[in-house]
């Protein structure tokens, strides 16, 4: 998993220099700053779900998904979790929780995220996650530069999330066909445009809550290549 180590790497690096930009910025700057990540998730997230096929089940997905995660309550989770590591650390951050769901979200619900964790876990190459590791190093040092060191805590949960599916893929390489990687860069991509909104603070949206849509749809595809 030498590409998931990189990336991991990458994003704590980046961020860590993100972080010293963030203390010596100015508000005004902090401000633009804010304006130009939101407006950049949201462009990320349209070319994402533009391309989208099997509309219905994304659709669908996206539904069932928000009311799986409003039933657990997972923003209630993340928040309890949130405050229990800021309090360990003594973080004063008012923005640690976004920080780390902006972060993950960019970092994770990509195609190259799936197609090079697939890649490794098949023995194929790093190569995919290699260069994405460039890309996410430079987007943390942005991200954190704005929104703190949540940012760099995000390095946890993406280490956690590409290492599950590069040994998921050892065992069941064929799983993840080229509909399901569309299908998951479809519901990820929405998610970045509600992430865009909450960011740039035109409306709260609980994303948190609509994360359970991303296995959702991974079953909805699977059930729907085998039984229809």
């Amino acid at each position: 998993m030498i590409g998931t180590f990189v990336n991991t790497a990458a994003v704590v690096v980046g961020g860590l220099i993100g972080l010293m930009l963030h203390k010596t910025l100015h508000p005004k700057y902090k401000s633009i700053y804010f304006q130009a990540i939101g407006l950049f998730t949201m462009a990320i997230g349209i070319t994402m779900f533009v391309t989208m096929q099997h509309i219905l089940i994304v659709v669908a997905s996206l539904a069932i998904g928000s009311l799986l995660g409003a039933w657990i309550d997972l923003e209630k989770y993340a928040n309890t979790f949130s405050d229990f590591m800021k309090r360990k650390l003594n973080i004063g951050n008012e923005r640690f929780t976004e920080g780390l769901t902006t972060a993950f979200l960019l970092f994770c619900v990509g195609a190259m995220t799936i197609v090079g964790a697939v890649d490794e876990g098949v023995g194929r190459s790093s190569e995919v996650l290699l260069t994405k590791s460039l890309m996410d190093g430079f987007s943390s040092i942005l991200l954190a530069s704005a929104l703190g060191v949540g940012v760099v805590f995000s390095a946890i949960p993406l280490f956690i999330f590409q290492a599950s599916i590069t040994l998921l893929a050892q065992s069941a390489s064929t799983f993840f066909t080229p509909d399901i990687i569309n299908g998951i860069r479809a519901v990820g991509g929405v998610l970045l445009v509600g992430l865009g909104l909450n960011i740039l603070d035109i409306k709260k949206i609980n994303v948190l809550n609509m994360l359970p849509a991303l296995f959702v749809i991974v079953l909805l595809l699977w059930a729907s290549n085998h039984f229809f």
